[in-house]
């Protein structure tokens, strides 16, 4: 598997061939330094971890910085990618020119927090009739038994916390690689608030 962490920086607009305007969403990655290698012999399978995002000297512990070589500072992302099908070493850097000649990738984020939202927003409910004297708008309905069992079984749709979880777009398109300033522009749905990391990677369906 071949992935980065990438910052989300923004959306834009290009044109493609036949001069039409595509929208993309534009991801930038910043140095992805391998950090460690895990072995079969001495781990019991093969990965490679990165890391991104220098951390400041005063927030780190000694058991967390035991992890790095000396000549590598602590990274404030660790990502360990299992069977990465490309030779590296220690210390190396890598960026978007992983991504030469993909033409779709996976993004992997954390999608933005919405709070406590009810079933209309949440699950998509139609509520009922908003005219005058229904008492009955925008309210989940009914939730139980009237005789036995006097209870409301799991998985019921229900108001809750919505938004704020681990969230992976399949197949987003590349429209243009720009490896001179590390970016990479994606048609598609992207996950996670604006500045914030994901995780690309090429393509498993594709």
């Amino acid at each position: 598997m071949l992935g980065l962490v990438a910052k989300k920086v923004g959306m834009t607009q290009v044109s493609d061939d036949a001069g039409n305007f595509v929208p993309v969403t534009v991801l930038r990655f910043d140095p992805n330094v391998v950090v460690a290698q895990r072995t079969k012999e001495k781990d019991g399978y093969e990965a490679v971890v990165i890391g991104v995002n220098d951390k400041r000297k005063q927030l780190v512990t000694k058991p967390y910085g035991g992890q790095f070589p000396q000549d590598i500072s602590p990274k404030r992302v660790l990502r360990e990618l299992r069977d990465f099908e490309k030779e590296v070493a220690i210390g190396d850097s890598l960026g978007a020119e992983l991504f030469e000649g993909c033409h779709y990738v996976d993004v992997t984020g954390i999608s933005k927090g919405k709070g406590f939202q009810g079933v209309v927003k949440r699950y998509g409910f139609a509520g009922g009739r908003h005219s005058h004297g229904s008492k009955f708008h925008r309210e989940p309905g009914s939730t139980g038994q009237s005789t036995y069992p006097h209870r409301t079984f799991k998985n019921v749709k229900l108001p809750g916390r919505m938004g704020r979880e681990r969230v992976t777009v399949l197949s987003l398109q590349v429209v243009k690689l720009d490896t001179e300033n590390q970016l990479i522009m994606i048609r598609g749905s992207v996950p996670g608030i604006n500045k914030g990391l994901v995780f690309v990677r090429v393509a498993v369906k594709k």
